[in-house]
């Protein structure tokens, strides 16, 4: 159900700039009222910046600071978003997770943490032995002296969550602008008006989501309250046929360090060692080091040394803010007509449904009519691209229904051109070769699109063609025209986190690093991809 017909020069209800799962959680928030929202961001797609660049972790909260606003929301947003993932088929798995001691310091951590998450209004961790630890996780290294069991943690699909929040919120009538990138404001007594890269957006209401840029746009607002500093994490993936070696998340325990480093399926079917905690000064720079490969290495030796000698199929980073204010920032100011949700961490994936319901009723409170919009749509059913449950191609009544569904184009993901179509025809399509990984799994695989490139871009390139002139047509995959970089692998090396290869148009930061493989035992092994997770506080 859409908003009515607006002119172009009447000024939205409320624009919320950033379409990360914060920002579209808040923008499908409010469109539930009857009010004209705007969502908008830099990016060609939802969910393209910090969101894809998480550990995919949906957290209960046990080890949240205890009386914060970030433990309050992220301990409500894990009951929101376990429960809107089961109606809208987000995939999720609950594999709970064990947190490992190494030393006695660790041991002797242990039961503070369990008190810690008893405060935290959770009760579900249990001590456990060494033995215990190693009957869970039998793949560990030596040395376990004991553990703590977390066993609601799960893993999630970050990618299909921003989706699913962002297209929920079109539906309900929230108009998305994407490639507005908000380079200056100019706050008035109606409305602000916000000066993007492709034209003016008029708005009553501000709400600012917008990641690791939430606090430059704070000060345009004339705030100085929070400053970030993009924070680099590192990861190395492990190829599906190291999943039996880890069914469960392996936690660290956190230090005056910080929180370390974690093993951690996929609901792609991977395995994933990271990340690394490195603060920068340059929010773009998201490239991954040998530094970091070589210390990735060096804690999965000690962690997991079977993990090693399972095929590295994917090494990237990404970026996360780094907040000089140890809580959350959700504030408005009614006399500007203005909101900000700031320095959200790594588990605003978890928070972000809370984070949205918590910040609407502070701007309730400060003046924004909120009358609740009758006859909402019910929300979307997302494709499925996790492993847990039933994939296109293995659903015989569906292919038999429509053959594309059994038409195989990725072969190292079992991706169909019927999920290809489908993603490029949604209610919020594709429009490059990053947005299409995210939504399919398509050319994620082992083979880093050197089968499936030419294909891919094609049916991309149809599409965008069949849009109109207003869309850009992608550069071609490297593969489409016959080319492989000497990568080790065939087929381009630039096997980013659910983001376009460099020749695809993406900044040089976007390439993984060209490093060397670890040992291998084995020569094959069929699909992998990568989790479109990077680095967080410590572990998450």
């Amino acid at each position: 159900m859409n908003n009515p017909p607006r002119s172009g020069s009447d000024p939205f209800d409320v624009a919320v700039i950033g379409a990360g799962v914060v920002g579209s959680a808040i923008a499908r928030a409010l469109s539930g009222y009857q009010l004209d929202v705007a969502l908008l961001d830099a990016r060609r797609d939802v969910g393209d910046g910090t969101s894809k660049a998480n550990t995919a972790i949906l957290h209960t909260g046990f080890d949240a600071t205890p009386g914060t606003l970030e433990s309050r929301l992220v301990r409500e947003g894990y009951r929101l978003l376990r429960e809107y993932a089961q109606r809208t088929g987000i995939p999720y798995e609950p594999t709970g997770a064990v947190l490992v001691a190494w030393d006695e310091e660790q041991l002797a951590a242990l039961p503070g943490l369990r008190e810690k998450a008893e405060r935290n209004g959770y009760r579900e961790t249990e001590l456990i032995d060494a033995d215990e630890v190693y009957r869970m996780v039998p793949a560990l290294g030596p040395g376990v002296l004991g553990g703590l069991t977390v066993p609601d943690e799960s893993i999630i699909c970050t990618w299909t969550t921003s989706l699913a929040l962002a297209t929920d919120a079109v539906n309900r009538g929230t108009r998305l602008l994407r490639s507005h990138r908000v380079e200056s404001v100019s706050p008035g007594d109606g409305h602000t008006v916000l000066h993007t890269g492709a034209g003016e957006v008029r708005a009553r209401w501000v709400v600012n989501a917008a990641g690791l840029g939430s606090d430059a746009l704070d000060a345009r607002f004339g705030f100085d309250r929070f400053h970030l500093n993009p924070r680099r994490g590192e990861l190395l993936v492990y190829d599906k046929q190291a999943r039996p070696l880890a069914d469960r998340i392996v936690l660290p325990v956190p230090s005056k360090l910080g929180k370390g480093v974690l093993i951690s399926p996929t609901i792609y079917g991977n395995v994933m060692l990271g990340p690394t905690a490195e603060d920068l000064t340059d929010r773009t720079d998201s490239s991954t080091t040998e530094e970091g490969y070589a210390f990735l290495l060096e804690k999965g030796e000690r962690i997991m040394p079977e993990l090693l000698r399972e095929e590295v199929t994917a090494a990237y980073a990404g970026l996360r803010a780094a907040s000089d204010v140890p809580d959350y920032t959700v504030e408005v100011s009614a006399e500007r007509r203005y909101a900000v949700a700031g320095g959200i961490r790594s588990t605003g994936l978890t928070s972000a449904m809370a984070v949205a319901e918590y910040l609407v009723g502070l701007l309730g409170e400060a003046g924004l009519p909120l009358t609740e919009r009758p006859e909402l749509p019910e929300p979307p059913v997302m494709p499925n691209i996790g492993e847990a449950a039933l994939r296109p191609y293995q659903d015989a009544e569906r292919i038999a229904r429509d053959p594309e569904y059994g038409a195989v184009t990725c072969f190292c993901e079992r991706v169909t051109r019927g999920e290809i179509r489908d993603a490029l025809r949604s209610t919020i399509p594709a429009r490059d070769l990053g947005g299409l990984r995210r939504r399919t799994r398509a050319m994620n695989g082992r083979c880093q699109g050197f089968y499936c490139g030419a294909e891919v871009t094609g049916m991309l390139e149809d599409a965008l063609r069949e849009a109109g002139p207003e869309t850009e047509p992608p550069t071609p995959h490297p593969t489409a025209t016959g080319s492989a970089a000497a990568s080790g692998s065939g087929g381009c090396a630039c096997h980013e986190a659910g983001t376009p290869c460099r020749e695809a148009g993406e900044p040089p930061s976007a390439r993984p690093a060209q490093t060397p493989q670890p040992p291998r035992t084995r020569p094959g092994g069929r699909t992998t991809d990568t989790t479109g997770t990077t680095g967080r506080e410590g572990t998450r």
